[in-house]
């Protein structure tokens, strides 16, 4: 999952249970991870940092930059 020009790329992905989605940030400027219900929340990302999760169950989990909150996006969890 790429984060460029201040958008996540691609905005909406499906991933399967068990699969591992790795974020990073190629911007000159600092990003985040975070999701409302805790799922997701990384530490600040600088240009080269990722930041990994992998999903153990089913579900939408929408996310955005907590410091461009103007920035989301959404994964759906299948099983």
């Amino acid at each position: 999952m790429s984060i460029a020009e201040f958008a996540f790329g691609p905005p909406d992905l499906d991933a399967a249970v068990g699969s591992t989605v790795t974020w990073t940030n190629s911007d000159d400027v600092t990003h985040s991870v975070f999701s409302a219900d805790g799922a997701l929340a990384s530490p600040d990302l600088e240009r080269g940092d990722t930041y990994s999760v992998t999903f153990d169950e089913p579900g939408t989990i929408d996310y955005y930059c907590d410091i461009h909150q103007y920035m989301r996006g959404t994964i759906t969890v299948t099983p």
